[in-house]
């Protein structure tokens, strides 16, 4: 699990660790946490990244709990979901962890939490799921999962179907590249045609997603 801030209480880690999951948890900095930040061993990990590890039990905490500190220089500002804190030209974000990896890979393991906000955003803004459409609940629920199973089977369909430079598009990418065609309405020999149009500048990315998608319906077939 890869939480920030918000998640940093006792009780909340302790029901992680009831069930035997794993965590990576941005630190709340009180005053004695702060406090012993200047004092900490700092090894190089990296070019302009400083790390140190200890233990330590907050206050109204039941046990001690592993805690990660990263430092890098002031000029270089990462996400404020780390809840920096800057002290002597350096900014330091800690977190608590049951996790026996390295300070470096730690950081780096809680850094792609980034990908999933970038995910909660998609939702957002291209499947109509940041606002809630009815006042009966399981309404809602009935339309949240609809909007979950929606961005499964396009993901599904990128990895499938799509060429390999679009598996990791957006819905609107995808709208406009694939599924929202150009097309003429023609009569050759009196039979109705729709043809792609030729000012389409997206024609080979169609033709090879198409000929990806009976490849699928082909070996599923043979299945």
């Amino acid at each position: 699990m890869r939480a920030d801030g918000a998640f940093f209480d006792h009780k909340i880690i302790e029901f992680i660790e009831q069930k035997r999951a794993f965590y990576a948890i941005v630190a709340r900095l009180t005053r004695p946490l702060k406090n012993r930040l200047p004092g900490l061993r700092y090894h190089r990990v990296s070019p302009g990244v400083w790390a140190a590890e200890f233990w330590y039990c907050p206050q109204g905490w039941p046990g001690s709990r592993r805690f990660i500190v990263i430092r890098r220089p002031v000029p270089e500002e990462p996400s404020a979901q780390l809840h920096l804190f800057q002290m002597g030209g350096y900014s330091y974000q800690v977190l608590v962890t049951n996790l026996s990896l390295t300070p470096l890979n730690l950081w780096r393991f809680y850094n792609q939490r980034a990908r999933a906000e970038l995910i909660i955003r998609e939702l957002k803004d291209a499947y109509a799921l940041g606002k809630i459409p009815t006042k009966d609940f399981p309404a809602n629920e009935a339309f949240f999962q609809i909007v979950l199973l929606a961005y499964n089977l396009l993901n599904w369909f990128k990895r499938l179907c799509a060429p390999a430079h679009l598996q990791r598009a957006t819905l609107q990418r995808l709208r406009q590249r694939l599924f929202v065609v150009p097309s003429q309405l023609v009569r050759p020999g009196g039979v109705p045609t729709l043809r792609i149009a030729p000012s389409y500048p997206y024609f080979a990315e169609f033709l090879e997603t198409r000929r990806r998608i009976r490849r699928l319906r082909s070996l599923l077939g043979n299945t």
